[in-house]
């Protein structure tokens, strides 16, 4: 899956949508649960942002 191989490369930039509007976050990837279809970014600030698959339009490493 591509996503485990980006999570191996370091920083990524996802664009996603939430509630209708698009939002950027660049970050690592801390985990991802296939099973509830959840990635989770770090930031600089070490704080974990929970992303839905669903709603990720990109991704830029």
């Amino acid at each position: 899956m591509f996503l485990k191989e980006l999570s191996r490369k370091g920083l990524v930039t996802v664009l996603y949508d939430l509630n209708g509007t698009v939002h950027t976050l660049k970050g690592r990837v801390h985990q991802l649960n296939l099973r509830d279809q959840v990635l989770s970014l770090k930031d600089e600030r070490e704080k974990v942002w929970p992303i839905r698959l669903s709603g990720i339009k990109e991704i830029h490493s």
